[in-house]
C-alpha cells in the first residue's frame, strides 16, 4: 500500500528464466507491493512457471510486443497505483519509494536512465544509446512545451508509475505493440492532461540474457524510427491512431 491506495507492479515478460524469479522476489520484500503481475509474452521457457513459484500472478498476451505485453498488464493488475519494471534484473526495487513519493503529485512518475551517475558499471547505456534517449525525449518535450512544458531526459526506461485514473484517461491513445509503447505513454499522458514526473534511477547491468531491441545498433536504429514516429503521429493527430493504421489493442487473458 502507499497511504490508502493499492500498488501493483507489473513486469512484462518474453523467456527470462534466468532473472525472472530475482526480480520477483526482490521486489516482494518491498512493503508497498500488494501484488505483482508478470505478463508472459509467447514464452517458450519456464518464465512463467517460476514467476508464479515466486509469488507472482502470471498472465498470457499472445500478441507479442513489449508494448502489448505492458498494456494486458496494466489492464490486468488490480492496483490503484500501477508500477512498470523490466523482467531482466536491471531496475532495483528500492528505486521504488522514490516513484510512489512523487505519483502523490502527479499522473505519472517516469524514471531515467540518463544521469551518469546513476548508470552502474556494466548496464547497456552506452554513449549513443544514451544520448539518442536524451533526443528523443527532447524532441517529445519541445512538441508538448505548449501547455505542457514537461521536462524530459529519456524515453525508454520502462520503470515507471502511474495512476489507475490515469492510465484509463490513457487507454484510448495507447496502440503501439513494439518498444514505441513507452514514449507513446508519455504523449498520451500529456494529451490526457496529466502531471508526468522524471526522476532520476538506479540502472543496473542485466542480470541475464539480452536486450530485445537495444543489443545492436541496427535494432536501436529501428527502435528510434518506431519512436520518433510514433511520437510525431500523436503530436499530430491529438487523438487515436485510425483504426485501419493500428489495430486496438486486446483484452488480456489468464493463464
Amino acid at each position: 500500500m502507499h497511504g490508502n491506495r493499492t500498488v501493483s507492479l507489473v513486469v512484462p515478460a518474453y523467456n527470462e528464466e534466468e532473472t525472472i524469479q530475482d526480480v520477483v522476489e526482490e521486489f516482494r520484500r518491498m512493503e508497498q507491493i500488494d501484488e505483482i503481475v508478470v505478463v508472459d509474452n509467447n514464452c517458450t521457457d519456464r518464465t512463467a512457471e517460476l514467476a508464479t513459484a515466486a509469488g507472482a500472478r502470471v498472465v498470457s498476451e499472445s500478441r507479442p510486443g513489449y508494448g502489448a505485453a505492458l498494456f494486458a498488464g496494466m489492464s490486468a493488475a488490480k492496483g490503484d497505483i500501477l508500477v512498470l519494471v523490466e523482467a531482466d534484473g536491471s531496475f532495483a526495487a528500492r528505486d521504488l519509494p522514490k516513484l510512489l513519493s512523487y505519483i502523490d503529485d502527479a499522473g505519472m512518475v517516469m524514471g531515467t536512465r540518463t544521469t551518469k551517475q546513476m548508470v552502474e558499471q556494466g548496464a547497456n547505456m552506452r554513449f549513443l544509446l544514451r544520448w539518442g534517449n536524451v533526443f528523443m525525449a527532447k524532441y517529445l518535450q519541445l512538441l508538448w512545451m505548449r501547455p505542457s512544458e514537461p521536462r524530459f531526459t529519456d524515453v525508454g526506461c520502462t520503470y515507471r508509475a502511474v495512476t489507475r485514473d490515469t492510465f484509463e484517461r490513457m487507454r484510448p491513445n495507447l496502440s503501439q505493440t513494439g518498444p514505441a509503447f513507452s514514449p507513446e505513454m508519455m504523449c498520451a499522458a500529456l494529451l490526457g492532461r496529466a502531471r508526468v514526473i522524471e526522476i532520476p534511477v538506479t540502472y543496473r547491468q542485466r542480470a541475464g540474457g539480452e536486450s530485445k531491441h537495444s543489443d545492436s545498433f541496427a535494432r536501436q536504429a529501428k527502435t528510434a524510427w518506431a519512436m520518433f514516429k510514433a511520437i510525431s503521429r500523436k503530436w499530430l493527430t491529438g487523438k487515436t491512431l485510425d483504426i485501419q493504421q493500428s489495430k486496438p489493442l486486446q483484452p488480456y487473458t489468464e493463464q
